[in-house]
């Protein structure tokens, strides 16, 4: 028997590889407001983080208030960039596919902006009703609202859960809800990021590509596949 009886997927840097394009387009949005962060500054603050949390660093960091209609123009663009880039994971479906056990998803993006991705890149009949965002909880990443939401939904226990995560914050939201956590690193946001430092959370296990998914826990895999 498996180890585990469910699957918690991130979404953005997982199943998708969204986050390089998400961050460029923020830094270029932001500068029209006269905030200049790089994309350093994106993947140490913001990534794996909600819309909400993000504007409210903007707003303690820099003191600057955001019009109303920033975020509507924000994710318009964004979903025009996904539309032009966005491509799946490599390997992520077949993983996917061959699950042996339930799967999900639990992302911090709001709900129109997961549902259209997923539309992108045709993975919507995959998780169906199985997606749960921070819109959802109080508080989201790195707290533990969404996952331990997530497990109720799909009704395990959070022991029984294995998170896939790319992002830190989303690395400390798995474990804080004691959930197993494997880091996954092979998104383009990734490539040259150090995990060396006191204050890096440490995953159960890191990985940088989905061909190498099952190689720990084999019985996750459908037999025959």
């Amino acid at each position: 028997m498996p180890e585990f009886d469910l699957v918690i997927f991130d979404c953005d840097g997982v199943l998708i590889d969204s986050e390089l394009i998400s961050a460029r387009m923020l830094v270029a949005e932001l500068a029209e407001w006269g905030v200049n962060i790089d994309l350093d500054y994106v993947a140490r603050h913001f990534l794996g983080r909600s819309y909400p949390v993000v504007i409210s660093q903007i707003r303690k960091e820099f003191g600057l208030e955001l019009p109303p209609e920033f975020e509507a123009d924000y994710r318009t663009r964004l979903l025009a960039a996904f539309d032009a880039e966005l491509v799946e994971m490599p390997g992520v479906r077949a993983v996917i596919e061959s699950l042996s056990i339930p799967f999900c998803v639990a992302t911090s993006s709001s709900p129109p902006r997961v549902k259209r991705a997923l539309e992108i890149v045709d993975m919507s009949a995959l998780f169906e009703d199985r997606v749960w965002t921070a819109s959802e909880v109080e508080f989201g990443k790195p707290a533990p609202d969404l996952f331990l939401h997530a497990a109720a939904k799909m009704q395990v226990v959070p022991e029984r859960c294995l998170v896939i995560e790319d992002s830190l914050n989303g690395v400390r939201s798995g474990l804080a809800a004691n959930m197993s956590v494997w880091q996954f690193t092979g998104g383009s946001h990734m490539q040259g990021t150090s995990f060396d430092g006191p204050d890096i959370p440490r995953p159960h296990r890191r990985f940088a590509s989905f061909e190498d998914f099952y190689h720990p826990v084999p019985t996750l895999q459908k037999t025959g596949t």
